[in-house]
């Protein structure tokens, strides 16, 4: 889980009270800078000391001045944050260097408004979303989709409406994090380096407070949620493609005082047998034979995503040619379907023409025939020299480039100590 940014109150940072005076602000700061000033530390710890002592002059930067002070007052520290800082270095972000240096908690709230210990930590709105990849057809993404999934998901206790403890029992302060719900941690970065990092208390799990064995939920408990099963209804529009998210709001895990988070589905589209898709349009091969690609045809030629035939009419004459191999016939309106809308994308069909085998050709004088018919050969090429060769049918282009593997040039010349050669004796 990750934990949520500390926001600790200028007055902490001094050691003062709320209500303090300018000069017992002025006081504390004294006090404070003198302790941590950076010439007063060893180089090792010079570098956090520096860091310490830019947090306790931006807090009295804060508290020493009527204006900064007011905005403090009626803001808190939020009035100070990345874009709203009142005044203060851009360069120098006051809740880093304060959660890094000080570990401390507190009320988030200025003089007026602090609050408890346990209230120190600025706890999320919303709770985390939670991701996961939908592996969807291309059948389903042309018609859309609709379905429903049993999902598990953690809610808040209705016995004790999220306390954890029953309704008139006290809970005492986290010893581990002192009623913070916070501690700091070390995460390792790489090989012997470490970073200081916020992460939740285990003990309390955030909240800062514990109740004892007795006094906690009998439902829960002291856990604050509990486990439920609910039936989730997922809804894919028609048009959708790879990368759409779909949205189920709320109905990630809750936890008190925070809304809860979002489901995401990130839509995965699974490779088609016939079918390719390019945004809006689709393209599929067909096959026809020779007798179709030179004379023409009507018939239907493919299934679409929605089991409907595709009947294809290319009659032969003055308009329209023999079909040749990698020809494309379009479909206009036939691709997929826009979202929200009645437009579709285009359906591109790569022809494929199929020719009669050796075995068709040797009936019934067929290959004499087609002589008769087809044009008649084209005539050789003019060169000085011509050599007939013998030849191999190959499938494909496989063994292409292949033989490139052991043309490597090698000096033949001998060489001598380090590489270089030797001059010859003359």
């Amino acid at each position: 889980m990750k934990s949520a940014v500390l926001i600790f109150p200028a007055t902490e940072v001094l050691g003062i009270k709320r209500n303090a005076t300018k000069a017992e602000v002025k006081k504390a700061y004294h006090k404070a800078a003198l302790s941590s000033h950076p010439d007063k530390v060893s180089e090792s710890e010079r570098a956090n000391a520096e860091i310490k002592f830019k947090s306790i002059s931006k807090a009295y930067e804060i508290l020493s001045d009527d204006d900064k002070r007011d905005l403090y007052n009626a803001q808190g520290m939020s009035a100070f944050e990345a874009g709203n800082r009142g005044g203060m270095d851009a360069d120098v972000d006051l809740e880093d260097l304060l959660a890094q240096m000080f570990g401390m908690g507190g009320g988030t709230g200025g003089m007026n408004g602090g609050g408890p210990r346990a209230s120190g930590l600025r706890k999320p709105r919303r709770g985390e979303d939670e991701e996961h990849p939908y592996n969807v057809t291309l059948e389903e993404l042309y018609k859309g989709k609709t379905t429903k999934f049993s999902s598990k998901k953690n809610v808040i206790c209705s016995h004790c409406k999220g306390r954890g403890g029953k309704e008139k029992s006290k809970p005492k302060e986290c010893v581990a994090c002192h009623g913070r719900g916070m501690q700091q941690g070390l995460k390792s970065v790489g090989p012997g380096l470490v970073t200081q990092e916020t992460v939740v208390c285990r003990s309390c799990k955030g909240t800062g407070n514990i109740y004892r064995d007795k006094d906690r939920c009998k439902k829960c408990k002291g856990e604050r949620v509990v486990e439920e099963k609910k039936v989730l209804e997922l809804y894919i529009p028609r048009g959708s493609k790879e990368g759409d998210k779909i949205v189920l709001e709320g109905e990630a895990d809750q936890l008190p005082d925070q809304d809860p988070g979002s489901i995401i589905f990130n839509l995965v589209e699974t490779d088609h047998d016939t079918f390719r898709r390019i945004g809006p349009d689709l393209a599929a091969d067909v096959h026809i034979n020779l007798n179709e690609a030179l004379c023409g045809f009507s018939r239907t030629l493919i299934q679409h995503l929605d089991g409907r035939g595709i009947h294809v009419k290319h009659p032969q004459n003055k308009t329209s040619g023999p079909l040749k191999p990698k020809s494309v016939i379009k479909v206009p309106g036939e691709g997929m379907p826009y979202k929200k809308s009645e437009l579709r994308g285009d359906l591109y069909l790569i022809v494929n023409v199929d020719f009669p085998d050796s075995a068709w050709l040797k009936k019934d004088g067929r290959m004499e025939k087609l002589r008769e018919l087809l044009p008649m050969p084209m005539d050789s090429i003019t060169a000085e020299t011509v050599d007939e060769v013998e030849y191999e049918e190959v499938a494909s282009m496989a063994g292409f480039g292949a033989g490139n593997e052991g043309d490597q040039w090698e000096d033949e010349e001998d060489e001598g100590e380090g590489g270089q050669p030797q001059c010859a004796q003359q």
